[in-house]
């Protein structure tokens, strides 16, 4: 039962992390896209501006979404921790 536990709360831990960290590489995949091609098209190869714009929408993801992904973390924490009383027998 022990290991079963330990194995199901590390497969809740990598579903966590594709899901905490999903949203802002998709911001910056779609933004360095569209920028990658207006650069082509305007022909300005300025390296700073690509890093820029992916930089902003990335603060921007995690200020809008951080309460959302700071209760996915408790509730995992709160899940941890009530695995470990559990398993204390308490």
């Amino acid at each position: 039962m022990f290991a079963n536990e330990i194995s199901q709360l590390s497969y809740q831990a990598l579903i966590l992390i594709l899901l905490l960290s999903g949203p802002p590489i998709i911001i910056s995949t779609v933004l360095g896209l569209i920028v990658a091609i207006f650069q082509a098209a305007t022909q300005i190869q300025e390296q700073t501006l690509s890093f820029t714009v992916k930089l902003f929408a990335v603060v921007l993801t995690i200020i809008v979404l951080g309460g959302w992904l700071s209760g996915q973390v408790v509730q995992y924490t709160n899940t941890i921790f009530q695995t470990i009383t559990r398993w204390n027998g308490g």
